[in-house]
């Protein structure tokens, strides 16, 4: 497992955008697929975005176009670009790790992003 820590969250405009961060310790995060999640209140926690080892990436269709999943394997870090923010938006955003075809096993503390209309 590794541990993970999320930044970057805050209350944003529709329309405007918002850089999320998950820094992560150890020294194999460059062999861990990593994913966003968020959960709104009152709804199940809900997949966003993963990148995995070699970098491919995969979108839910909600944030596709405007959510963009990237990696820096020398910072440890996983970010979440996202643009043309919508108020459906709003919901704490958490970084998990998982190897391979694994369950995501490590979890972040989440983030909170809030979209006004």
């Amino acid at each position: 497992q590794v541990q993970l820590v999320e930044s970057g969250g805050g209350l944003v405009q529709a329309g405007g955008s918002l850089r999320l961060s998950c820094s992560a310790s150890g020294r194999t995060f460059s062999s861990y697929t990593m994913g966003w999640f968020r959960q709104a209140p009152g709804k199940e926690r809900e997949f966003v975005a993963r990148i995995s080892s070699n970098s491919d990436t995969y979108y839910a269709d909600s944030v596709k176009g405007r959510f963009t999943i990237s990696r820096d394997n020398a910072k440890n870090t996983v970010y979440l670009q996202m643009n043309n923010l919508k108020p459906e938006d709003t919901a704490i955003y958490y970084c998990a790790a998982r190897r391979g075809r694994n369950s995501y096993d490590s979890w972040g503390q989440g983030t909170q992003v809030t979209v006004s209309s």
